[in-house]
């Protein structure tokens, strides 16, 4: 049996995305990706394009960038969801100055109770050096702690590092 939640960390351009993508397509359940990215340059927007050339087609796409729960909540058995990613999403939030500890359990309520399987994409950020000013080291914090949580409660948790993944919880 899959897993319902399937949690996917790793650096940056570590090859994590293109790893929970593979995971989606050779489900063969119908692909619904939930995009949590903001378009504010030129730069985001060669990206999001480079993106959704490289995932091609045969998926359905929400952007959300705050609440991921009307789209989760909308999901059925036989979908799968690739959520791209926590990292973005966090950032969305603290720039909203949103309450953090509410959002994070909402979502973590939003993905215990959705009928599909979802596999969402993170950032691992505590690798690096300290950070050099109080919103990078908010950030930080925020973010390793939105990252244990969902650790906690997906049933499979695996770590991406150069494009090969280490399952740290669950199996393949």
């Amino acid at each position: 049996m899959p897993s319902k939640v399937t949690f996917i960390l790793g650096g940056a351009a570590s090859g994590k995305s293109d790893f929970a993508e593979n995971l989606c397509l050779n489900s063969g359940k119908d692909r619904v990706y939930l995009a949590t990215s903001q378009v504010f340059d030129d730069e985001m927007r060669a990206k999001i394009d480079r993106h959704l050339h490289q995932r091609g087609t045969g998926w359905t796409t929400h952007e959300a960038p705050m609440d991921l729960a009307p789209v989760l909540d909308s999901l059925t058995a036989d979908q799968i969801c690739l959520v791209d990613c926590a990292t973005m999403w966090l950032s969305n939030q603290m720039l909203a100055e949103a309450d953090l500890e509410a959002a994070q359990r909402d979502l973590l309520e939003a993905l215990g109770r959705c009928a599909a399987e979802v596999i969402v994409v993170s950032n691992e950020v505590g690798h690096g050096i300290v950070p050099d000013n109080a919103l990078a080291r908010a950030f930080r914090e925020a973010q390793g702690r939105l990252n244990i949580a969902l650790a906690g409660m997906a049933d499979r948790a695996v770590l991406v590092t150069a494009g090969l993944p280490q399952v740290l919880k669950g199996t393949l």
